[in-house]
């Protein structure tokens, strides 16, 4: 038997960030050394069936390796479907587990056990949200990052600001509605907004990652139409007022005693940093360590480490805050619970600064799932009457 550890990569998904993971995916999978760790990959097509392939013996050089479409001995393993039958809602459950234990996550090539960690590098939606958190939980396979709370509450802009508010955090001026209520009241709104916020604002979806389907609303006119753009994407919109600030990141790491890196700053290439700043252009930079006094840098790294503990975070994150200009007071923006994970990311780029290279990285990753998972093996579930 042999004493590496068993890694699962799912890596795909059905969100607007499919590509971004399979970048992720790529990048992962280089950096892992594999006299260390048996690599197994699971792709997601972008409508959800989940394809299996064989343990990697080597590094791959080209994501569409990864996809498995090519007639390279992969499985198309299961695709994760309502079902309709006869079957009550646990019995369903159970079918989608023993799916996940049996079928899909389970290595290929004979192996006789089962892997010792998954790596879900997902994006967006079905992948940092807490839906594949809860599947593997469900399923009693330890995994790398946020759990299934922490991963809820980061991804839905509205409750992650509520958490922050309930904790003291400092934030930018916000509101929030879903599609009924702007229907059934939008001039209430659109005075709301206006009163306490302002022009010009921002307008996002509460639930999307990578800035997609963001506006900035100038006047009556450009507000309307990013409200309406906005519940393309879900059906819940926020507000926030416009600050001119620089945008910092911290990237943390750890689960009960988490640390923060330096702080980096990003300079976007567009008016903000929007989807086409961050991943189309090429033109946005990073400063690391963003040029602050040290004292206002530890006060950020605090305030990040605060607010991963704020929604429980686990294993990695990164905290977003705008510093505004006029007076270098500090708002804290978002946290993202799997954030960007290519060498060339701000989040193993902040790490490499601190001290810590993306190989040690992600052993660091691996470790910390590993732990967590012990912990709750340690919990009681069931109670003998």
């Amino acid at each position: 038997m042999s004493d590496k550890i068993r890694v699962g990569l799912i890596y795909g998904g059905k969100s607007g960030e499919h590509e971004v993971s399979l970048q992720t995916a790529l990048a992962v999978i280089k950096a892992f050394d594999m006299n260390k760790y048996e690599i197994y990959p699971f792709y997601i097509t972008k409508q959800g069936e989940w394809r299996s392939g064989p343990q990697l013996q080597s590094p791959v050089e080209h994501v569409s390796a990864l996809t498995f479409s090519n007639g390279d001995g992969s499985q198309a393993s299961f695709a994760l479907q309502p079902f309709f039958g006869t079957l009550d809602t646990a019995s369903k459950a159970e079918v989608a587990v023993s799916a996940v234990q049996d079928a899909s996550l389970a290595p290929r090539e004979g192996a006789q056990a089962n892997l010792d960690v998954v790596l879900p590098l997902l994006h967006g939606t079905f992948g940092e949200d807490g839906t594949i958190q809860g599947l593997l939980e469900m399923a009693n396979i330890a995994y790398a990052g946020a759990g299934v709370l922490a991963s809820a509450v980061g991804m839905d802009k509205i409750m992650m600001k509520k958490v922050f508010a309930q904790e003291g955090l400092p934030q930018c001026v916000f509101r929030h509605f879903t599609r009924t209520q702007w229907e059934k009241d939008q001039p209430y709104f659109l005075m709301e907004i206006e009163i306490s916020i302002g022009y010009p604002c921002f307008v996002k979806p509460a639930n999307l990652g990578s800035s997609v389907g963001i506006s900035k609303a100038r006047n009556r006119d450009e507000l309307i139409s990013a409200i309406q753009t906005a519940f393309q994407f879900d059906r819940k919109v926020i507000i926030e007022e416009n600050i001119d600030a620089r945008e910092v990141e911290v990237a943390v790491l750890g689960n009960d005693e988490p640390r923060a890196s330096v702080v980096g700053e990003i300079v976007s290439s567009n008016e903000f940093y929007d989807y086409k700043a961050k991943y189309v252009d090429g033109k946005s930079s990073m400063i690391i360590p963003a040029q602050i006094p040290q004292e206002l840098s530890d006060q950020i790294r605090e305030l990040a480490i605060r607010a991963f503990q704020a929604v429980d975070g686990s294993g990695l994150s990164r905290v977003d805050f705008f510093l505004r200009k006029e007076d270098n007071a500090v708002f804290l923006n978002e946290i993202n619970t799997m954030p960007g994970f290519t060498p060339y990311s701000m989040y193993p780029l902040l790490w490499n600064e601190s001290g810590k290279p993306y190989d040690e990285l992600l052993d660091d990753l691996i470790a910390l799932a590993l732990q967590r998972h012990a912990e709750k093996q340690k919990l009681q579930y069931s109670f003998d009457v």
